[in-house]
């Protein structure tokens, strides 16, 4: 019974491990409502409420990013605001193209944003799959 529960437990941070390496460093910001109409036609508050998101061009992908799910998560600071990282993790859906100039690669809705971290911060690093 020992043996399996060390088995059951090596594995299960064998996988945590590799679920925290296929996640993405980069800077997220927020904007304020009006959230729709968006980048990707169909897609609207009755359809995909307020935890959405907007990506830049890396993420587009010529438009294959709309209704992808991004777990994401704020891991520190982008700027002097202390300690801006709420913990936890969230869950949006792409509706829009973060057009030039965007100031981070993940444009979250303020609902989002403040699920995670602190609105007076602006912008954070996160990880993101």
């Amino acid at each position: 019974m020992e043996v399996k529960l060390q088995v059951l437990v090596m594995l299960a941070m064998a996988l945590s491990l590799f679920s925290a390496a296929s996640a993405e460093p980069g800077l997220a910001v927020y904007h304020d409502p009006k959230y729709y109409p968006a980048a990707c036609a169909g897609f609207n508050m009755e359809n995909s409420g307020v935890m959405i998101a907007g990506v830049r061009e890396e993420l587009w992908n010529g438009g294959r990013a709309c209704g992808r799910m991004l777990r994401v998560r704020c891991t520190k600071p982008a700027n002097l605001f202390p300690n801006p990282c709420k913990g936890g993790v969230i869950t949006v859906k792409v509706v829009d193209f973060c057009r030039q100039p965007c100031n981070g690669v993940i444009n979250l809705s303020r609902d989002a944003f403040a699920r995670i971290a602190n609105l007076d911060a602006g912008k954070v690093w996160v990880d993101y799959s």
